[in-house]
């Protein structure tokens, strides 16, 4: 049987960008990682950025004209066909919900991963209405703990560094877009793209209430911007490799790749740790603001790890069907000839 394959591979990457089609306009280097605004040059005007651009003005229309129930509705109808068309992602999907709820029945898995589907696909209508809606409109939809936001807001006052710990939900997009219309602008970790139109759309859409993007890539930068005063939002709940990962518990897999960031990150002095996550109950978006991390961070960045996991996890256990299960959250194994995703080509 043939292996799935997730990504375009590296022959025909290498291919696209001798043909102009796919370029960097990012700043790189170590303290260069901020985007406080689109780049736009006039090579993105050529013909195969066409689609692209028609995309996100399709997208600006709809999420502006369409009524709020119809445009769920058509996501939700647009998630089900990418299990369809995308068998890979839905592969990672299945293996994830194998691995990380083994105590499901097999029914219980194929009914979760409906319903991911489902939301995932809304997230592309989600991602529409905190890049292009106007406040007055996004507010219709909000709900915030007021003694929670009382909270978020004296923590944001202390002019301590704040890093916001949240997690890759499919209403991420919202979560930073409504912080910052409630509480106060900040800063976000980002993965920058060689797509220079998808760049230049989620730099503009992220920075209409924010200050400012930084490179996930970019550890110098990242620490400028937690210094820097403004909250810096940060997800840590992906799998970056075992170079910058140590290994601690998430769901049923006791060894998960986690990144040590925000134990490197939680030393500089004077961080608080906020986590905050969105989630979607009926047609409102319900901001979540705990308060901060006690005890952290210790000398011991496993039990760091553990204890980030075990918060996300907790947050991910209100809605697991809102959750970003597409990804392979549990590619890297501490044994290197281990393959926990078998039916993906490399």
């Amino acid at each position: 049987m043939a292996k799935l394959s997730l990504h375009v591979s590296a022959a025909e990457r290498q291919k696209e960008s001798k043909e102009k089609k796919r370029f960097s306009t990012s700043q790189k280097g170590w303290g260069k990682g901020f985007a406080d605004k689109p780049v736009f040059v006039k090579r993105m005007l050529l013909p195969h950025f066409w689609s692209a651009w028609f995309a996100i003005g399709l997208l600006y229309v709809m999420v502006n004209v369409l009524p709020y129930s119809w445009l769920i509705f058509i996501g939700s109808k647009i998630g089900r066909l990418m299990g369809t068309i995308l068998p890979a992602r839905k592969y990672v999907l299945k293996r994830n919900l194998e691995l990380a709820f083994p105590e499901m029945s097999y029914d219980e898995r194929h009914e979760l991963s409906k319903q991911i589907q489902r939301n995932t696909g809304m997230a592309i209508f989600e991602t529409g209405m905190a890049w292009f809606w106007p406040d007055w409109r996004l507010k219709r939809h909000v709900i915030i703990d007021e003694e929670e936001l009382q909270y978020a807001r004296q923590c944001n006052q202390t002019g301590r560094p704040i890093l916001v710990l949240s997690a890759h939900f499919v209403t991420l997009e919202l979560m930073a877009r409504i912080y910052a219309t409630y509480i106060t602008p900040g800063i976000g970790v980002y993965r920058p793209t060689d797509h220079p139109v998808w760049e230049w759309a989620q730099v503009k859409g992220r920075t209409r209430k924010n200050l400012a993007l930084v490179s996930k890539n970019d550890p110098r930068s990242m620490i400028k911007a937690l210094k820097s005063g403004a909250p810096i939002w940060y997800a840590p709940d992906q799998d970056y490799g075992r170079r910058v990962s140590v290994f601690a518990p998430f769901f049923a897999v006791k060894e998960t790749a986690t990144v040590a960031a925000t134990h490197n990150l939680a030393k500089i002095e004077g961080t608080l740790i906020t986590p905050a996550w969105t989630i979607r109950e009926g047609n409102k978006y319900h901001l979540y603001l705990k308060k901060e991390l006690q005890n952290f961070p210790t000398e011991d960045a496993v039990a760091d790890a553990a204890t980030i996991n075990k918060v996300v996890e907790d947050m991910v256990r209100m809605a697991p069907e809102q959750y970003l299960w597409m990804h392979r959250r549990f590619k890297t194994a501490p044994d290197e000839n281990e393959n926990r995703y078998p039916g993906i080509e490399e």
